[in-house]
């Protein structure tokens, strides 16, 4: 009986690939990983996925049940290389004995890291592990904070089903993708990466009810904060996280919303073109080294396509760094082909430039900044950053007020104009 078996497999491994090798086949690394990668000496657990081999090899970091998908990549003789040139980055690595040891490389990473980062990873296992006594975190806190774009409070959104947790700090530009993590040792230890976004926290339930946070991001930053109950913040008399749709304001309501910017190729397109005039307008600040920015713009394509026919008008105000303008915008081109991007991009100029390019916004400081244009060139409406799906009711809401906001101005007189 062992012997027909034997030839079974054998037929089948012919079948699979012919003329490989059995030991060939076994280094198939399709499927889930877990992932370290050290950041600044700080290790981030995440999670990867990889798919194909050779020229088709693709791999996606996992951000909640959201997919970062490389935009290229190849796999041969256990040696891979994954580009996500949208956030100018690079994953290789090598497998070997099943497991993976590689690095992480990004000339500019958004909130992630630049230069070169190692990591390690092996494959993915669902087995939970039993913890006793894990204190309860699920549900809505807010941190205290004084930010430099004026906010007095975050809001620390979290999941939990025992003792795993998922969690999203929401700030007014965005949120930090999904942080996913365990209890161990009296606390909660949550991370994530996803080749823009790097954030380590640390969550530990003091005897008052509230959480001790200590988060590490950036190089040298190790930031002690305390999360409140929404309902124990207002006993204390703490001020409320900013509101999306007041943050930031327009100076004068009765000027039209100006702009004038050319696009990639040189072509002006300007806010009084016959292209913009009589219709509702949806113009966006925004920039692709920032990691919100793509958060958003995958719902622009959505809207774009569901509202355009209707008489919707998207355009990107995009503010680059330099050293994006001068390498002929690659990370642009690669964001605009990655999400599918058939909407008006045009480059405003470089991330300092903002506050002059569009001087008709009061305290305008988030990546990104939407403005809801009328059909008679004014702005109705001002939504200050976006919520990711890891932020979940305030991600829904979000979606539900911009479509919202775009109905309501198309159904207004399509007759008037600018």
């Amino acid at each position: 009986m062992q012997s027909y078996r034997n030839i079974a497999l054998a037929a089948a491994v012919a079948v699979v690939a012919p003329g490989a090798s059995a030991s060939v086949l076994a280094e198939s690394i399709d499927g889930r990983w877990d992932a370290v990668i050290t950041y600044n000496k700080i290790e981030l657990p995440f999670l990867i996925e990889f798919a194909g081999e050779g020229d088709t090899f693709s791999g996606s970091f996992l951000n909640g049940d959201v997919k970062v998908k490389s935009t290229g990549g190849s796999y041969k003789d256990g040696k891979f290389v994954l580009n996500f040139d949208h956030y100018l980055g690079k994953l290789q690595g090598t497998v070997k004995d099943g497991k993976i040891k590689g690095e992480f490389a990004s000339s500019r990473g958004g909130e992630g890291p630049g230069g070169e980062q190692p990591f390690h990873a092996e494959r993915h296992s669902d087995t939970k592990v039993a913890v006793k006594d894990v204190p309860s975190i699920d549900g809505l806190w807010e941190i205290p904070v004084e930010s430099p774009k004026g906010e007095k409070s975050w809001r620390f959104i979290v999941k939990q089903d025992g003792a795993d947790v998922r969690g999203s700090i929401l700030r007014v530009d965005g949120d930090t993708g999904t942080l996913r993590g365990t209890y161990k040792d009296g606390k909660f230890v949550l991370a994530h990466f996803s080749g823009s976004r790097a954030l380590r926290l640390e969550v530990t339930p003091d005897k008052d009810g509230n959480l001790s946070l200590v988060q590490f991001g950036r190089p040298g930053i190790a930031k002690k904060l305390t999360a409140y109950r929404p309902e124990v913040a207002r006993q204390k008399g703490l001020p409320e996280p900013a509101d999306f749709a007041k943050h930031t304001t327009i100076k004068d309501a009765d000027q039209p919303f100006n702009f004038s910017f050319p696009d990639v190729n040189g072509k002006t397109f300007s806010s009084t073109d016959e292209k913009f005039k009589g219709k509702v307008v949806v113009a966006v600040v925004t920039g692709t080294w920032c990691p919100n920015c793509h958060d958003e713009a995958q719902f622009l394509v959505e809207l774009d396509r569901k509202y355009h026919d209707r008489g919707l008008e998207i355009v990107a105000l995009d503010f680059e760094e330099i050293e994006e303008q001068e390498s002929g915008y690659k990370r642009l081109k690669a964001f605009v082909k990655q999400y599918g991007v058939n909407y008006t991009y045009l480059v405003a100029g470089a991330p300092i430039e903002m506050w002059v390019k569009v001087p008709q916004a009061d305290n305008l400081n988030s990546w990104p900044t939407t403005f809801f244009v009328g059909r008679d060139g004014k702005v109705k409406k001002v939504h200050s950053g976006f919520a990711s799906p890891a932020s979940g009711e305030f991600h829904t809401q979000a979606r539900e007020s911009f479509t919202k906001t775009i109905e309501a101005l198309l159904s207004e007189n399509a007759t008037a104009s600018r």
